[in-house]
């Protein structure tokens, strides 16, 4: 096994109930306090919070291509968006050891008033990449979306597709360490999500990490070696890929089979 590319111990991300998460400067936190220190204290037994995650361990080594599976609301998401550094944990940690290029949702990293064009070096530079390098890549990003004639077009007037399509291309195109993928591709056409099957085995196969969520377990058997089944929060069964897809299937199929995720029926 090589050496580890991702590692999560005891991660837990809690949101409060009908509330978008706010970030707060260190000044209105410290106000929050003196005007309410008793209900600061009350907020751990507090019932409006949920935890979408709640102690999530694993490790990711390098070049292995990881699946993610669950019903909706399990945590996969959640679980990318804090390896992506989108958001922090509530407690535990993440280490992340390399460039991360992820394609979380239609978007993702992009400015809709920015053009195509402008995005994509906007994104490799945020990747650390040099404009020489991003300049080399990108005949092949742009073919690749098939967005071409719209490439000087401000994002906003991009279709939700045509945007997704560009997105994968940057994150796939642009050589990170490990790439993240949710459940983006089922926007996408069946030849489109072919040709995202194909680069993720290709960017696997030269040795890169790959998390990949989704509902698609043919998707999954194809791409992955390894795969973690999520319920409410927390690591249900990990292991082989056909062994966790044929067990997460058969529960799915039988209403009277649902998972118990207080019961894990597998190593974590």
């Amino acid at each position: 096994m090589g050496a580890v590319a991702i590692r999560a111990e005891n991660l837990s991300k809690r949101y409060r109930i009908g509330e978008r998460e706010r970030y707060l400067a260190l000044r209105d936190a410290l106000a929050g306090l003196l005007k309410a220190p008793l209900r600061a204290l009350r907020r751990g037994n507090d019932d409006s919070y949920i935890w979408a995650l709640k102690d999530v361990s694993f490790e990711v080594p390098e070049g292995e291509v990881l699946g993610i599976i669950g019903r909706n609301g399990a945590g996969k998401t959640t679980l990318l968006k804090i390896l992506a550094r989108v958001t922090d944990p509530t407690e535990g940690y993440a280490e992340v050891r390399g460039r991360v290029g992820s394609l979380l949702e239609v978007g993702t990293g992009f400015h809709p008033e920015l053009t195509g064009r402008e995005n994509v070096f906007l994104s490799g530079a945020i990747l650390g990449m040099s404009r020489r390098d991003i300049q080399r890549r990108f005949d092949e990003i742009v073919s690749f979306a098939g967005v071409e004639r719209f490439i000087d077009t401000p994002l906003k007037r991009y279709s939700t597709g045509m945007q997704m399509r560009l997105a994968f291309a940057v994150a796939a195109h642009l050589e990170p360490d490990i790439l993240l993928v949710d459940e983006v591709l089922a926007v996408g056409d069946a030849e489109f999500q072919r040709k995202c099957l194909g680069k993720m085995e290709r960017v696997g196969g030269e040795g890169r990490t790959v998390i990949f969520v989704s509902h698609q377990m043919n998707q999954i058997r194809r791409l992955c070696q390894r795969v973690i089944w999520m319920e409410a929060g927390r690591v249900f069964e990990e292991g082989p890929t056909a062994k966790v897809t044929a067990a997460y299937e058969a529960a799915m199929s039988s209403r009277n089979n649902r998972p118990d995720p207080g019961e894990r029926s597998g190593p974590t």
